[in-house]
């Protein structure tokens, strides 16, 4: 099969030169996006790109303007909302044929999406998009019908690219006109050969959780090693990032479990012990934590030793990052925890400043770091630390959408208030509307992480990878479910990531 795939990935590098202009090049760039291919051809891509940018582009079609302009934002180039004018009448408004134009309304759409702070005109494009979507989505055919109603649940660009390979594997047919048959095969290839991949480290991270389980006996915590890995294959699944994903995935269930504790069984005075415990980070202190968390601390502390033995000599520093990371989240449960004993209500910013770094973000920046190569230089880890706004938003998208959820569900006894719950005390308002709040704020932080593309261009990569997190909250939390919590709601999904071949 390996060989089959690179003579595959050989025809599929020939069509870069083969293109005659720069919609073929958007159309190709764009498929094998579409088809979770892209990382085979990083090279090509950015070179394409790059010229795209630099190459003036005169059309008429709203579908390839918005095509590029997206394209072009997505790695990180500028393109100014200006492109649009264009379809526009002289007070703003779009001109009304292109609402007979299904494919450049997706395309509208999908662009808009990746709109920063300040952009009224894409703003009004969103909104113009998504209406006349709305309306016209019964009388699609297939496939475009499908590819509207994902895109109307998740816009492309917030959506898992391996969730929309998934997808568009099925959906790329002889019927298009881009068609390649190469391609075709080389994606299904390539999806089933990272599945195996995957399936691998699934069971061994599995094995790994069913012996700690097995030693701690907290009989109170969320079983969900699936889902932990399923954050950390989001955010990386190319092969390559084996190391980040490992590591990342037993962080998050570490994590999970030290939520649970805070959450849902420790007395404050032992939340209080545990917490002073993470931050010695003294395995003598054992001693003065009750004993069903003796043997869990004691864990989190072997774990961490593995960590640092997967570290080459000049890697070395990054423990130490990871190990802040895990006491820093630590002190955020142990703050929530003091709110929900003394069943207090904090103020709306009160409860963000604190829940939002308690819903995850440093701890993701710096555990999918913690594994990867040369990129990963310590001013890059010093960049996640220090509240960046990357990493602030993506912590932003995975509270409000939690909080959501939890709204939506009813919070048990022993929660802290959601922020949710404090915006309606806070403002007197009722929970639709503290909803359609919590919501414009998820939609705000998807602004700063748009605009992070263009901020941090020199470590792109890495941005990216963050951002994947936000990315797998919009497809766990969507429409207020907790895929976490309640995984049944996810099985069919998961199920397509992991077990379930593609047919050649």
């Amino acid at each position: 099969m390996a060989e089959r795939v690179n003579q595959l990935k050989e025809e599929v590098t020939g069509l870069f030169g083969a293109c005659k202009n720069v919609t073929e090049k958007l159309n190709l760039v764009d498929t094998l996006q579409h088809l979770g291919i892209d990382h085979l051809f990083e090279e090509p891509i950015a070179t394409t790109l790059s010229s795209i940018h630099n190459t003036e582009f005169n059309s008429s079609s709203l579908h390839e303007v918005a095509l590029r302009f997206r394209l072009l934002r997505q790695h990180g180039f500028w393109v100014s909302a200006d492109e649009f004018n264009k379809f526009k009448h002289e007070d703003g408004s779009f001109v009304n044929d292109i609402t007979d134009d299904p494919k450049a309304l997706l395309s509208l759409y999908n662009a808009a999406n990746l709109l920063t702070h300040n952009e009224g005109p894409l703003e009004e494009a969103l909104l113009f998009a998504r209406r006349h979507l709305q309306l016209i989505q019964s009388n699609l055919k297939s496939p475009l019908d499908e590819q509207v109603g994902r895109a109307l649940k998740i816009p492309l660009p917030r959506n898992l690219k391996r969730e929309e390979a998934i997808s568009y594997i099925h959906e790329y047919n002889v019927q298009d006109e881009m068609y390649n048959a190469s391609m075709h095969e080389l994606a299904k290839l390539e999806f089933n050969r990272l599945q195996r991949v995957h399936q691998k480290e699934l069971k061994a991270i599995s094995r790994w959780w069913k012996d700690l389980y097995g030693d701690i006996k907290l009989d109170y915590a969320r079983d969900r090693i699936v889902e932990c890995y399923f954050w950390s294959y989001s955010c990386l699944y190319e092969e390559e990032y084996a190391r980040s994903r490992i590591v990342l995935a037993k962080l998050l269930k570490l994590i999970s479990l030290l939520d649970d504790t805070y959450d849902e069984h420790a007395t404050l005075e032992e939340c209080r012990v545990l917490s002073k415990a993470i931050e010695r980070w003294d395995e003598r202190d054992v001693s003065l934590l009750p004993e069903y968390l003796k043997k869990f601390f004691l864990k989190v502390i072997s774990t961490f030793r593995e960590f640092d033995e997967l570290l080459e000599p000049h890697e070395k520093y990054r423990s130490a990052y990871i190990r802040n990371a895990f006491q820093n989240i630590s002190k955020r449960f142990l703050q929530e925890a003091e709110w929900s004993h003394h069943d207090y209500t904090p103020s709306f910013n009160e409860q963000v400043n604190v829940s939002v770094k308690s819903a995850g973000g440093e701890s993701i920046a710096v555990g999918l770091l913690f594994g990867l190569g040369g990129i990963a230089t310590k001013e890059v880890f010093e960049w996640a630390i220090r509240d960046s706004d990357t990493v602030r938003s993506c912590g932003e998208v995975s509270r409000f959408m939690d909080d959501m959820a939890d709204f939506k569900r009813g919070r048990n006894k022993m929660d802290v208030a959601t922020s949710v719950e404090c915006y309606i005390k806070e403002n007197n308002v009722t929970g639709e509307v503290a909803l359609a709040k919590i919501a414009s704020l998820v939609d705000d932080a998807w602004k700063t992480l748009n605009q992070e593309l263009f901020e941090h261009r020199a470590i792109l990569p890495i941005v990216q990878q963050v951002t994947n997190f936000a990315r797998s909250m919009m497809f766990l939390y969507h429409d207020k479910r907790d895929g976490y919590t309640n995984s049944k709601e996810v099985k069919d999904a998961l199920e397509n990531h992991y077990v379930k071949h593609l047919p050649i």
